[in-house]
């Protein structure tokens, strides 16, 4: 009996995917005082898994857990391997000229779309994805599997905003940070997941004020602990839809 209910309890434990962008020798975006996306990434999201095993009892994957390339194909299939009930990849924006670094602040939060919406949504996806040239490819197969596979990409890009939207809320109420919005772009590390999944920038490590912020530990907690938040939210609306 008790080896039924810790199975059960298994079962019913959440399993998400936490995707810390770039690593290796793809360092991301950089601020001026040093800091690198890839580490501010991998740190925020230690403090993710932990807050999602502490709170929601889950169960969490890293894509990577060190300073190490994965490339955006690797990291699609891993999650898949997991089958996992949600994906969240994290990064951080910065801007070129000291004009703009002086002005853009915030976070935005994305889901994946073939087409992005709006020029700012098009740059951002391009700058996350020049770290290849390859795209996750899906499996072909006969008219039917071809039929169901677009139903289902359907369903996962509609739970796919749920999980933004529920995301970015959080994100906001928590840290009070600039909402730059949800927004649509084709972002590879999104692209072929079978679960749904989003990328959140969460803030600009070259703003003079919140790049530092970024790069405290009890900012990034609160970060962890939001993320965590609309985590719980998402599960609990598809609790609700699907009647569990």
């Amino acid at each position: 009996m008790l080896l039924v209910v810790l199975l059960s309890a298994l079962a019913a434990a959440p399993l998400v995917v936490v995707d810390p962008g770039h690593g290796g020798a793809q360092g991301g975006a950089t601020g001026p005082g040093g800091l690198v996306e890839k580490s501010l990434a991998l740190s925020i999201a230690k403090k993710v898994k932990a807050q999602l095993e502490l709170e929601l009892k889950a169960r969490v994957v890293l894509t990577r857990d060190r300073d190490a390339q994965v490339s955006l194909a690797e990291r699609v299939e891993l999650a898949n391997r997991q089958r996992p009930d949600l994906f969240v990849s994290i990064h951080a924006n910065s801007m070129p000229t000291q004009k703009q670094r002086r002005v853009h602040q915030g976070i935005e939060t994305y889901f994946l779309s073939a087409a992005a919406s709006g020029e700012r949504a098009k740059k951002v996806a391009a700058r996350e994805n020049e770290e290849t040239g390859t795209q996750p490819r899906g499996v072909a197969g006969d008219t039917l599997s071809f039929i169901l596979a677009d139903l289902q990409r359907a369903e996962t890009h509609a739970d796919s905003s749920r999980l933004a939207y529920a995301v970015h809320e959080a994100l906001i109420a928590e840290t009070r940070a600039e909402d730059r919005g949800v927004q649509q772009a084709p972002f590879y590390v999104l692209m072929g997941l079978e679960a749904p999944a989003v990328l959140v920038e969460v803030g600009f490590v070259s703003h003079p004020e919140e790049g530092p912020r970024l790069n405290d530990a009890a900012y990034q907690a609160a970060l962890a602990r939001a993320i965590t938040q609309g985590v719980r939210r998402f599960l609990a609306q598809l609790d609700a839809r699907d009647g569990r």
